[in-house]
């Protein structure tokens, strides 16, 4: 990416990659990682707001003497006060020095001077389809920054066709703005198959001996763990199977915590709270079924690392998920209860469908590499410095 001499400045805001520890943070630090491995002709000015004390995950960030991180002295609620509810036109760039590029790849877009390239990354319109599932306050945020960040934006990334249909259908985005850039599986995730690791993990969260069924995502209701944990209380009731659901706390999720005292499921139904990306490929290799009844989504990461682990998977069959997941999961309405108590039973009781579901799995997921990922993206870069 050098142009007489001078290497390309390259910016990218890495502020969820240390206040989130899943969904947009992991998505942001995998890419970061990636494109750093990937590029060599390049320096990486990694710009975040105020870093908290305590971070979501060690080492979050790639080192080396082509990054340079520029934490903001300002937190997250003031840079938002400044940037997005007075719009001060204070350039990023008053951190990072001078740019050649700036991606953000969290849905909002800070100001830029110097008429530089701008790419955002918006991974789904969800505030848009489902706004009952969101607080109230996080609606009206999204929808006053989201539609001025991308009409601001010289190039928009998408998560998926699904999204990329969204932003054209109901904000009439000129679709040659926009492009897709799928997810990748981090290497880490593959069968774990020794016995030690596979009880150390069961250890670390209380999981016992019982075999069990996982979710993984957030805890929000747009995960529909609600309708997955009534779904469940007929599965309980034939089977031994537990059904554990890992995730940090999101919002709005005090109903979906009680709900498996509502059906009587206090000990079959546990939330095990958030787990940490080393421990992720031994949880998913333990279950004998991967579940993920989301009503939304803009990829669906956990599903392709479940299939690398070796766990067949029941998902939704809504917005992005039929597009990641191929004919290697059982989709199901994520409206229909009925339906997912008797996916729930017929998979974990028939061991040559999930042989099935195995075997495909693992040839899905290699389509999808943060290298893959990583080398459209630079594409990309060039096409805008250019």
């Amino acid at each position: 990416m050098a142009a007489s001499g001078r290497v390309r400045r390259i910016g990218l805001d890495v502020t969820s990659a240390l206040t989130q520890g899943g969904g947009i943070g992991r998505y942001t630090r995998e890419l970061v990682h990636a494109l750093v491995a990937a590029d060599d002709a390049s320096h990486y000015c990694l710009f975040s707001a105020k870093p908290p004390l305590v971070l979501p995950v060690s080492d979050p960030l790639p080192s080396g003497p082509r990054v340079s991180h520029y934490p903001s002295p300002l937190g997250e609620r003031w840079l938002y006060r400044l940037w997005y509810r007075l719009r001060l036109p204070l350039p990023v760039q008053l951190v990072t020095g001078k740019l050649d590029l700036f991606h953000s790849p969290d849905f909002v877009l800070p100001p830029v001077s110097g008429g530089i390239p701008t790419l955002l990354t918006v991974h789904d319109l969800s505030f848009i389809h489902y706004p009952e599932v969101f607080p109230p306050a996080l609606v009206d945020y999204l929808n006053r920054v989201v539609p001025w960040s991308v009409a601001r934006a010289t190039h928009i990334l998408a998560d998926s066709r699904a999204t990329r249909d969204d932003l054209v259908s109901i904000w009439r985005v000129p679709s040659e703005k926009i492009t897709i850039l799928y997810s990748g599986v981090h290497a880490r995730f593959r069968p774990v198959t020794d016995a030690a690791a596979l009880t150390a993990v069961r250890a670390r969260y209380g999981l016992g001996e019982e075999p069990y069924v996982l979710a993984v995502g957030t805890i929000q209701p747009r995960k529909n763990y609600q309708m997955l944990i009534r779904a469940f209380q007929p599965v309980a009731a034939a089977l031994p199977h537990n059904l554990y659901i890992a995730g940090g706390k999101g919002w709005l999720y005090d109903d979906m915590l009680a709900e498996a005292a509502r059906q009587g499921l206090e000990d079959r139904v546990r939330f095990i709270g958030f787990v940490d990306d080393s421990d992720l490929p031994g949880l998913y290799s333990a279950a004998d079924l991967f579940v993920f009844p989301s009503l939304y989504e803009g990829f669906g990461l956990p599903l392709l690392e479940a299939m690398a682990c070796g766990t067949p998977v029941l998902t939704s069959n809504a917005s992005s998920l039929p597009e990641v997941a191929g004919e290697t999961a059982v989709q199901l309405s994520p409206h229909d209860q009925a339906a997912w108590t008797a996916g729930m039973l017929t998979l974990l009781t028939d061991p040559q469908r999930q042989a099935r579901l195995v075997a495909a799995g693992f040839a899905r997921v290699r389509q999808f590499t943060w290298q893959q990922a990583a080398q459209r993206l630079l594409f990309l870069y060039q096409m805008l410095l250019a």
